[in-house]
């Protein structure tokens, strides 16, 4: 199984930074708001939604806050209506970079993770230009509840699990997308505490960088995170200890 990640520390740092600046609401608001303006607003019928949902509920998002996101999506209430891209690029040392946005507004957004990539020595690429490179993938984050890995590993492997990384507080269970529902809910049903379940680009192969270099990468993920229209950064970047 995986060992550890310095980046994926820092993902799980920013992540509870955000929940407290209240910008994880706004990431997730939108979520459950594209679930159900695709799927329909009843989770139990719209798998990306119900997933939305159980996020939504793992950070304290008031009931009132999520029933009104979905209203909004189905025309209940009025609402904006927000649109899917995914954009390409590379930074520092060639590093692969995947981001993906859900904006009202795609020249204003294009035009900002553009210059957010030119301002960290990055790129914008073409359609397809690094997709290749990354594997559609269920990731489950979990903290450690007193568990061992061992613990974890008899749950998640019977239920088809592909990997588990441990980290000095937290596991990260890895599944194809098949059984990522599988597993998530093997994991529910022990009483386990879930503080994400959501479905990733994961890097095939991943590139070692250091020093200046990693710096550059980590400035780059962490502006193109804070922009407003950013849902989820990605990288084939490897910065460990």
């Amino acid at each position: 199984m995986s060992g550890h990640s310095k980046w994926a520390t820092i993902k799980r740092k920013k992540a509870a930074i955000d929940a407290k600046r209240g910008k994880i609401f706004t990431k997730l608001i939108k979520e459950i708001t594209i679930a159900a303006r695709h799927g329909g607003g009843d989770p139990a019928g719209n798998p990306r939604l119900r997933l939305a949902v159980d996020n939504a509920k793992a950070q304290n998002m008031p009931q009132d806050n999520i029933d009104r996101a979905i209203k909004k999506a189905t025309g209940e209430l009025e609402g904006v209506t927000y649109h899917e891209f995914t954009y390409e690029g590379y930074g520092s040392a060639g590093v692969a970079v995947l981001v993906e946005v859900a904006t009202d507004n795609k020249n204003r957004t294009v035009a900002e993770v553009r210059h957010h990539f030119s301002k960290n020595g990055g790129s914008l690429g073409e359609s397809g230009s690094v997709a290749w490179m990354f594997d559609r993938k269920g990731i489950v984050t979990l903290p450690k509840q007193g568990k061992t890995e061992d613990d974890i590993m008899d749950i998640i492997i019977e239920a088809g699990a592909d990997d588990l990384q441990t980290e000095e507080d937290f596991f990260e269970v890895s599944t194809s997308i098949e059984f990522f529902e599988t597993v998530r809910k093997a994991l529910a049903e022990k009483g386990l505490e879930i503080e994400n379940a959501s479905l990733q680009w994961v890097a095939k192969n991943l590139i070692e960088v250091k020093g200046e270099d990693a710096e550059k990468v980590m400035k780059l993920i962490e502006s193109l995170e804070d922009c407003d229209d950013v849902q989820n950064v990605y990288s084939n970047a490897d910065i460990t200890e």
